[in-house]
């Protein structure tokens, strides 16, 4: 804990140095003639050869992850001259730690050598997740310098869906047979440069690379060195299937606790394995993409893109609710009338259309994480369905009699405070409905049912709220 904390604070420490010291140079730099070359060039000749070798020395004791945080928290120009600093041979792990909108912009500053280069000093696991953001020049040049069983992992990497456990395992294990003795299997580990990073157990297999059980590292230690695997090797396990959803491998890693397991074909054949870095990794990945989707972003935005580039990200579900707030509007115009007569309805509609938003995404928020989880299915649909019509029902009881009576403290009129209990009443209602709803019909048209789930619920719940509550007001209060 201790360690974490003092490579956090060093790399904190390090941004800080970075920050300032590029600021500083920063006026000089815009102040200069030559602009024939790129800004970031002409930074980093202001900068003192002390002061570029003492960066380098601090950058190469971070680990990539804490490099790939600096990076990411820097302006394109400055990012460039810390990733010029950048040890060769950590370009490719660092390039995997950095999010894909920052591996676009490192990408497009390197040369096809450089990117040869970063790419083959990668497993071939992690070069198939690099391999969608790479030239396809790159791709054909790492791919001749791989042996003939790398070319053939990295093909089969490639050939899975990116949400599928195929796209998440590694080749890097150690496969022992159950015919030899444990004394034969530590000789054989002691040779070993170094075993695979999360090795937590060994996989048995046959000459036929036909899997046959487990060999947990902690049996092989305190199991007789004389006995054979077959004797103490695990035979009832989890497995997974290449083609296998990640998302039920990562629940299955969550709830029985793993932190590798087997992945095996349909033939039974042991093709790699699944690890918990790649789970974590994986969940994360998932959560980001699923904030963005429910706050309308179609991608991964660089913090630092081209003011244009944002636009262009976020402009799909700006223009979707443009389009209600004018449907919203026009609801608000056709009871102008009603409006004018009795102006404490302005006052107040916006409370009805603000507390059934707020409804609606709670019941959206539980309803995408149901799905995510995969605890709904056609038989309880129906279930859940009128349970949250019972919550609706029973919060737009209590909380329509808060701003009913809240209305007749105000306005001293108990018409005007029936009305407003009934249009909360109603509208909790259909922020409940259409909670349960949107998602659901989102998933069964193949989409993701996070994505704008929380503009569309905000739209309905606002024009139907303003709809209801003038609706009724026209009907009971004005003459």
């Amino acid at each position: 804990m201790e360690q974490r904390a003092e490579t956090i604070h060093l790399r904190d420490q390090l941004l800080q140095q970075l920050t300032e010291l590029l600021r500083r140079h920063r006026r000089t730099e815009e102040a200069g003639d030559d602009h024939g070359r790129p800004p970031h060039e002409r930074l980093k000749d202001l900068l003192d050869r002390h002061e570029l070798d003492q960066l380098r020395h601090e950058l190469d004791r971070l680990h990539p992850a804490d490099v790939a945080y600096i990076l990411e928290a820097l302006p394109l120009d400055e990012r460039l001259i810390v990733w010029d600093l950048v040890k060769t041979e950590r370009d490719g792990e660092i390039l995997l730690e950095v999010s894909d909108a920052v591996r676009e912009t490192l990408i497009a500053s390197m040369d096809e050598d450089e990117l040869v280069a970063a790419a083959e000093q990668l497993d071939t696991d992690e070069i198939a997740d690099l391999a969608p953001d790479l030239p396809r020049e790159v791709i054909q040049d790492v791919f001749k310098s791989l042996s003939v069983e790398e070319r053939q992992q990295l093909r089969a990497a490639m050939s899975y869906a990116e949400d599928s456990v195929g796209a998440l395992m590694d080749f890097d294990m150690v496969e022992i047979r159950e015919d030899v003795t444990l004394e034969v299997v530590l000789r054989y580990l002691r040779r070993l440069d170094e075993l695979p990073d999360h090795t937590d157990q060994l996989f048995v297999v046959d000459r036929a690379a036909q899997f046959k059980g487990l060999l947990p590292v902690n049996r092989l230690l305190v199991s007789p060195p004389e006995g054979l695997v077959a004797d103490v090797m695990v035979r009832d396990f989890v497995q997974f299937n290449p083609s296998e959803n990640a998302q039920d491998a990562a629940a299955a890693f969550e709830r029985y606790d793993l932190v590798s397991a087997p992945v095996v074909d349909d033939d039974g054949r042991l093709v790699g394995r699944m690890t918990v870095n790649a789970v974590v990794d994986y969940i994360r990945q998932a959560q980001d993409a699923e904030m963005l989707t429910a706050g309308g972003l179609r991608e991964d935005e660089d913090l630092f893109a081209s003011v244009w580039k944002s636009v262009k990200n976020r402009w799909t579900w700006l223009a979707v609710n443009l389009v209600t707030a004018f449907i919203a509007s026009r609801v608000i115009g056709a009871f102008e009338h009603s409006i004018a007569q009795l102006v404490a309805l302005a006052a107040l509609m916006p409370i009805i259309a603000g507390i059934g938003g707020n409804s609606g995404n709670q019941t959206i928020t539980m309803i995408v994480r149901a799905l995510a989880l995969g605890q709904i299915s056609g038989d309880n649909a129906r279930k859940l369905f009128i349970k949250e019509l019972g919550v609706s029902v029973l919060n737009g009881v209590i909380w329509g009699s808060v701003v009913g009576l809240f209305a007749f403290l105000i306005y001293h009129s108990w018409a005007l405070g029936f009305v407003m209990t009934a249009a909360m009443l109603l509208n909790l209602l259909l922020a409940g409905v259409m909670g349960v709803s949107i998602p659901l019909l989102m998933e069964k048209l193949g989409r993701d049912p996070a994505l704008g789930s929380s503009v569309l619920i905000t739209a309905i719940t606002d024009s139907g709220g303003f709809f209801i509550f003038l609706g009724l007001a026209t009907l009971f209060l004005v003459r």
